[in-house]
């Protein structure tokens, strides 16, 4: 048994009477005063198997009991592994304290494709800058995705109808290869338990049968330490749920996942309440980045902008957007604090779309995002967002601050409604984070200054870097610097300025 790592018992028994579903299996894991239960689950040809995630070193004892028993102990020794992503704040940690930074893409449909394309989209991953997949258990039918699975989550009745409680094992074998497989790469499984993109009757299920699924997935799947639950890609959709359906899903999935995996629920148009006590982040599908900060504070989760349009040239307006403009939506979230998910929808004649089946990548956009990724990596800590003081730059006259003692245009962004606000911000936003003091960070987007300033710190000196995020270069542009500084800029879009404590 290694600490981060699911540690799997497996047994041989009759098949279950009832509910192949809902097996009786439970187990009890202790280590020193800490008892933690977990469901077994039946995985087909008499074997029951009992999964659990250990995330403290130290001797372990084990009882099985229900449909099969058994007992032992375990010692648990430190592994490679670094635990389950948790949020932390605004931003992303692993359980031992290690950074983690999402630079996610989208292949909703991965899992479901023929072995050979599944190879190629494996092959593709491993040179991509990507470290968080969002996928589907269930199968999907949409444009250029009218491909049949081999394989479906459930078996089928004598009338035809799907069965939730007799599951297809060859199907949750396969699946379960392609997360472990996404796993061994350091890639999270962002996973989608509902959608609305269906012709095979997986979505108008009653909640009683889609509590017997979750309940069955989650079994398995639980202690898999790289997975997040999306209870669903674009829930308002789901037209046969209801948020009282929505907030049952919520309870399912945390009475079933002991663990706390990270936990949110995607939108098309209606945001989810991401108030709610039970989710982790938000999973934002919008381009309203200069609201990052704002959602941040009202929420007091992570901002992901898990859909911002798809990089390609089919005939809808989201997949349809070019590499450079998925490589400035990109920069734009990160140099808040937030975070973006990457897709790609380029027209093929096998109709292997990456954002749906995967396959090859064909656009510019991964190797943009990969300079992107590894800037943001460099970086001291995590980055927030930064309001840099420009009312420091003008002049005497303008900051005469009255008898208020009040400088103008702090005083006057201080009265702006949101709708005010938001107008300003869609006009002329800059995009501007820090590192504390250790580092700044300001990108310029559609604007193409000959020059510019940054406002630092007067007590610390730092080395400014001009940043080319098309071209991938890294210009130093000043050393020793400190307070307000001006420097030369080629006055073209899509750059930033990097300034980090020497």
């Amino acid at each position: 048994m290694k600490q981060y790592e699911m540690f799997e018992l497996t047994f041989t028994g009759e098949p279950p009477q009832g509910s192949e579903a809902d097996a009786d299996v439970e187990a009890l894991f202790t280590c020193g005063d800490v008892e933690q239960k977990v469901k077994g689950f039946y995985a087909g040809n008499g074997t029951y198997k009992v999964r659990y995630l250990p995330r403290r070193c130290g001797s372990y004892t084990w009882k099985v009991y229900g449909a099969v028993s058994g007992e032992g102990c375990e010692e648990c020794v430190k592994g490679e592994g670094h635990g389950l992503v948790q949020a932390e704040e605004y931003h992303f940690r692993y359980e031992d304290g290690t950074a983690y930074v999402p630079f996610g893409t989208t292949i909703y449909a991965l899992a479901h494709q023929e072995e050979a394309l599944i190879r190629e989209t494996m092959e593709s991953l491993k040179s991509a800058p990507f470290n968080k997949v969002r996928h589907c258990i269930f199968p999907k039918s949409y444009e250029y995705n009218h491909n049949d699975p081999k394989y479906y989550p459930f078996r089928k009745d004598g009338s035809g109808k799907w069965d939730v409680s007799r599951p297809d094992y060859r199907f949750w074998d396969a699946f379960e290869k392609v997360v472990f497989e996404l796993g061994e790469m350091d890639i999270q499984t962002d996973l989608i338990l509902f959608h609305p993109y269906d012709r095979w009757g997986f979505a108008t299920m009653s909640m009683e049968e889609n509590e017997t699924y979750l309940r069955y997935a989650l079994r398995r799947l639980s202690a898999v330490p790289y997975i997040w639950w999306s209870m669903a890609n674009e829930y308002d959709l789901c037209f046969t749920k209801t948020l009282e359906d929505w907030a049952r899903i919520e309870e399912i999935i945390k009475e079933e996942d002991i663990y706390g995996h990270l936990l949110s629920n995607h939108y098309c148009m209606k945001f989810y309440d991401y108030t709610r006590e039970n989710l982790t982040h938000c999973s934002m599908q919008n381009v309203l980045f200069y609201k990052a900060d704002q959602w941040m504070k009202q929420f007091n989760k992570p901002i992901i902008y898990d859909e911002c349009c798809y990089e390609g040239n089919i005939q809808f307006s989201w997949g349809n957007i070019s590499a450079a403009e998925m490589v400035h939506r990109f920069w734009c979230a990160y140099c808040t604090g937030a975070f973006a998910t990457h897709g790609e929808t380029y027209l093929s004649e096998d109709d292997a779309l990456w954002w749906s089946k995967g396959g090859k990548l064909k656009g510019q956009s991964p190797a943009k995002i990969a300079f992107l990724r590894g800037i943001i990596e460099s970086l001291p800590s995590a980055l927030e967002p930064w309001m840099e003081p420009e009312h420091l730059l003008y002049g005497p006259d303008f900051n005469d601050k009255g008898k208020d003692g009040e400088n103008p245009f702090v005083k006057l962004h201080a009265s702006m409604t949101e709708m005010e606000d938001d107008a300003g911000a869609l006009k002329d936003k800059l995009f501007t984070g820090h590192c504390g003091k250790e580092a700044f960070i300001k990108y310029y987007g559609i604007h193409c200054p000959g020059r510019g300033y940054m406002i630092l710190p007067e007590k610390r000196t730092y080395k400014v870097e001009v940043i080319d995020t098309w071209n991938e270069t890294r210009e130093t542009v000043m050393e020793n610097a400190k307070g307000i500084v001006w420097f030369d800029m080629p006055g073209k879009e899509k750059m930033a300025v990097l300034a980090t404590a020497e």
